[in-house]
């Protein structure tokens, strides 16, 4: 048996960073979560995050049987192993982070893995979820952003700079909202968290005579809309039905480009499903070609939220 059957899985999203110790099966067997936005810079996020790390591994019981770390990152470099302009992390906007080796320095000499947050996940899906058995699918994240991670003959796509599948920011309107990137009309702009919340707000402000119980929050989340729409709240749902319509029209053109066997959708605003698949499903079938009409699956991530990603980051580790 190896003498280092450990490695750990980290995935780094807007808000938090998740991490996991993963054995040789798949299993996640200890895992935490710290915030990923309140940091100076890098160097004190990645001081913090090794931290957080440290102490995982000793509550593990595993101290010195670590074979190596596993990262998704958001505008994570698989070639390169830095984290270049990430929008969402304050610490990376705008900035090229060598993110693979100052973790590594942290964390004694062990090596480290990165990649994109979303071809982690797909990389998890397809090895432990939804996507198990699949070689040609698009892996969907709707959380603060909207990420991507594109598989093709069972291999992620990275194109030549290890940077391709951002297909949250392709153009969903043109010249519509301002991104976080710096450009208009953005599918994230739309249909990330943010964008539902900013979706809400418009749609209480184009409708000021009806009635809402989302009239009664001062700054509305996307889990907000979600509570309300359960709750039969009309506006909650129109904002879902508008952010389906979108998303369905995007698949579309995503659809032209590889031809997948499914669309997989994963994150926090996923969890959505029971309002935000008919329209999808529904938009997307309307807008994409005759031959692939009914053709391509819609299918949700059938893992918890953060084992997904954890698993996929972690399996980048196993090759150290």
């Amino acid at each position: 048996m190896d003498d280092k059957p450990f490695v750990l899985g980290i995935d780094i999203g807007g808000q938090t960073a998740k991490s996991g110790v993963v054995n040789a099966r798949g299993e996640v067997l200890a895992q935490t979560i710290m915030v990923s936005n309140k940091h100076q810079d890098a160097d004190d996020f990645v001081a913090a995050l090794a931290s957080t790390l440290k102490k995982l591994v000793f509550d593990a019981g595993i101290e010195g049987q670590v074979r190596g770390i596993g990262v998704g990152a958001p505008n994570g470099n698989y070639y390169t192993g830095e984290i270049k302009d990430a929008p969402n992390l304050s610490w990376a906007h705008e900035k090229n982070i060598p993110f693979a080796k100052m973790l590594s320095a942290h964390m004694d000499g062990l090596p480290v893995a990165l990649t994109n947050d979303a071809n982690a996940a797909a990389v998890g899906e397809m090895t432990y979820g939804a996507a198990k058995g699949l070689k040609d699918f698009i892996m969907i994240t709707l959380g603060t952003g909207v990420g991507s991670g594109i598989v093709i003959d069972g291999k992620v796509l990275y194109g030549h700079d290890g940077f391709a599948g951002e297909l949250g920011h392709t153009c969903a309107v043109r010249g519509g909202r301002l991104c976080g990137c710096g450009k208009q009309g953005c599918l994230e702009a739309y249909c990330s968290a943010i964008g539902v919340a900013r979706s809400a707000v418009d749609w209480l402000e184009q409708h000021p005579d009806e009635p809402s119980l989302l009239r009664l929050r001062e700054n509305i989340t996307s889990k907000d809309v979600y509570e309300a729409a359960k709750a039969g709240d009309k506006g909650a749902k129109e904002i879902f039905d508008f952010t389906g319509a979108l998303l369905g029209r995007s698949f579309a053109d995503f659809i032209a480009f590889s031809a997948p066997e499914a669309i997989v959708l994963f994150g926090g605003l996923a969890r959505a499903r029971e309002f935000l698949y008919e329209p999808i499903l529904r938009s997307m079938n309307e807008n994409v070609l005759p031959l692939w009409k009914d053709k391509v699956k819609l299918l949700f991530s059938s893992l918890s939220e953060s084992d997904a990603a954890i698993l996929g980051a972690s399996a980048l580790a196993w090759d150290l």
